[in-house]
């Protein structure tokens, strides 16, 4: 692979997780959106239009839709920052993996320092406020 193919694929994963992040972030905080704002944010970060797509149907400019959702961006951010339910919500979801994870693999070896060991991740997961 080329050094311009390697960058263009880096570019592309971090571009993915852009979205999915914007995605959780509306997924938490969305309705706390003005009706227009989530409209117009839906239109880019789920229904995946353009820009100029979402400017005609709405009658605004190209830069005024690019302005809203960074406005959005920094309003949903803000709330992140401040309520942290995106990264509680993540934190859970790995301990519930790892808890799944050692139970199966107690079933296999039946190791009683794996029943510990998922006691302690369920433990994490009472603890996260």
């Amino acid at each position: 692979m080329t050094p311009d193919g390697f960058s263009c694929m880096i570019a592309q994963v971090m571009e993915m997780e852009k979205i999915v992040r914007q995605g959780l972030l509306y997924d938490f905080y969305g309705e706390l959106l003005t009706k227009h704002q989530r409209h117009i944010y839906e239109d880019v970060v789920l229904n995946d239009l353009s820009l100029s797509e979402i400017a005609q149907e709405n009658g605004i400019t190209r830069q005024g839709v690019h302005d809203l959702i960074k406005r959005c961006d920094r309003i949903l951010e803000g709330y992140e920052d401040k309520l942290r339910l995106v990264e509680k919500f993540q934190d859970t979801k790995q301990l519930a993996s790892q808890i799944q994870e050692l139970l199966n693999s107690y079933q296999v070896s039946r190791d009683e320092a794996l029943l510990d060991q998922a006691r302690e991740a369920a433990s994490r997961i009472t603890q996260i406020s």
